[in-house]
């Protein structure tokens, strides 16, 4: 395995405690611990203290301190500070990247390429974002009076970020609620905090002041219901699975608090009879095997229009055959580990029960030898399972990959359309108007024509249905993080007004 002089040295890093409040580090005050652990080997690399109630409370408390100064600056100054912290992300780029691949398993070379350049990418879109926080301009709408739209800051925002993109997710939930004005307390994952903190301090670095955003790393049950709960909170964003955001829905809306959920996905991959086989297949397993499959967007569903069914089944399986699984710091691995030996174990028990009503044409195992004591997973592909089975209709989130076989154009978009699910899509076809009508007919926040993952950071990203709603990137996430208010001015000078005798006194 990686030497570990290569690694990030997180206790070293983050002695001082995995929360950051008010621009510190402090331990959590919970009484409890809970260790990050390295999934490519089972090591616990990380023991630190969980947030408590009381530290959501200081988190919170922190950020609406730093509010009125932060909501008061002029977005110039907003801009110039996001700038700056695209800058020290840039330049703690290896910091980032190895402590993402330590925490998560992912490899080195996806880190690297992927999640950290996409994410000062992002940062620098909003730093130019900040200057565009604009309403609607003057106009004389009644005859008698003159009306604008002021795009306003929220307030505190609380954000629950997942584990299997920490560094992004981060961003992605910082990011626009920050450039609209707002603070923010976010709670990763227990199992994931490091980038989050490493994001924060940078941003602390690059001038971003004290309490603008906080980072609060505790158990669900208790920092995450307590920090969605706050009377202080004007806001939640939560990323993670349906049925977790059902309870943050539950909580927020008790609270009338404005509400932005991103849950789970079962990305549908429609390959019609004229794809370009070689490509479709290309896609396939780049688009299922990111991130080890845990990833809501993957491609999880390929239904294949039945003249190419079978050569694309053959040749899915042979590319993913040379897929190579190993150590996240080797150049040459393609294939991490998963998040944990628990959800190692919730895949395999998806592909083995799956034995039975369909065929596992590769992979479907733990390897052994040097990889046995991570969680490993090889890359799997299942073919003939039935629409309704569990495999196709439920988020698997692991390295699989599930085949079906369609006739005709209505029943390949059907099919794509049945599950509860809506957040992403792929088409492949060199029609035009069937690729069009794909994009028309297919439920999902985002359909890919000839590709399966790619996202900018110009572009929004949220799904339908029990995906969720709200967007994330893109100047239309400022819909979630703004206030629109409707300012209208009297331009007559007089007293009386016409309007005025429906409720006293006759026309004069």
């Amino acid at each position: 395995m990686h030497n570990p002089g290569h690694r990030f040295q997180a206790q070293d890093r983050f002695a001082d405690g995995a929360q950051y409040i008010a621009g510190r580090l402090t331990k959590g005050t919970s009484g409890r611990t809970f260790a990050v652990v390295d999934p490519s080997t089972g090591e616990e690399v990380y023991t630190y203290e969980l947030a408590g109630t009381a530290d959501v409370d200081a988190a919170v408390a922190a950020a609406r301190a730093a509010f009125p100064g932060w909501s008061g600056a002029t977005p110039g100054e907003r801009s110039d500070a996001l700038h700056r912290f695209a800058a020290v992300l840039a330049d703690r780029a290896d910091e980032l990247a190895r402590a993402e691949s330590l925490q998560c398993g992912k490899p080195l070379k996806l880190t690297r390429e992927f999640d950290v350049p996409g994410t000062i990418d992002n940062t620098a879109f909003f730093a130019g974002a900040a200057r565009h926080l604009q309403g609607q301009s003057a106009g004389e709408y009644s005859g008698d009076h003159t009306s604008y739209v002021r795009r306003e800051p929220i307030g505190v925002v609380g954000s629950i970020a997942p584990w299997n993109y920490p560094l992004q997710m981060a961003a992605w939930k910082i990011l626009p609620a920050i450039a609209a004005g707002n603070t923010i307390v976010l709670k990763p994952a227990e199992l994931t905090p490091l980038t989050s903190l490493l994001f924060a301090e940078a941003a602390t670095a690059a001038g971003i002041p004290n309490g603008v955003i906080n980072i609060v790393t505790g158990a669900g049950k208790d920092a995450g219901e307590h920090l969605v709960g706050h009377p202080d909170v004007a806001m939640t964003s939560f990323t993670g699975s349906t049925a977790v955001g059902k309870r943050v829905a539950e909580i927020a809306t008790s609270t009338v608090k404005r509400l932005h959920l991103e849950l789970g996905g079962k990305a549908p991959f429609v390959v019609f009879d004229d794809a370009d086989l070689d490509a479709a297949v290309n896609g396939a397993v780049a688009g299922s095997l990111i991130n080890t499959g845990q990833d809501c967007t993957a491609a999880t569903r390929a239904y294949v229009q039945r003249p190419l069914y079978e050569a694309f089944v053959s040749k899915t399986a042979d590319l993913m055959a040379t897929v190579r699984v190993g150590d996240p710091f080797a150049p040459d691995t393609d294939l991490g580990p998963l998040i944990s030996h628990a959800q190692r174990d919730r895949v395999a028990g998806f592909v083995d029960r799956a034995r039975s009503y369909a065929r596992v044409v590769t992979g479907g195992t733990v390897p052994q030898g040097d990889l046995k004591s991570g969680a490993y997973y090889t890359p799997t592909l299942v073919a003939d399972a039935a629409q309704d089975s569990e495999i196709v209709q439920s988020e698997i989130f692991g390295p699989v990959l599930v085949v079906l076989p369609f006739d005709t154009d209505d029943e390949g978009i059907a099919l794509a359309n049945d599950t509860p699910y809506g957040l992403a899509a792929s088409a492949w076809s060199r029609d035009v108007y069937r690729a069009n009508r794909a994009t028309r007919e297919i439920k999902a926040g985002c359909v890919w024509i000839n590709d399966h993952i790619p996202i900018i950071s110009e572009m929004p990203h949220g799904g339908y249905e029990a995906s969720g709603f709200g967007k994330d990137m893109s100047a239309y996430s400022f819909e979630e993080y703004t206030q629109i208010k409707h300012v209208m001015f009297d331009n007559t000078g007089v007293a009386e007004k016409d309007w005025h005798r429906t409720i006293f006194g006759d026309r004069s």
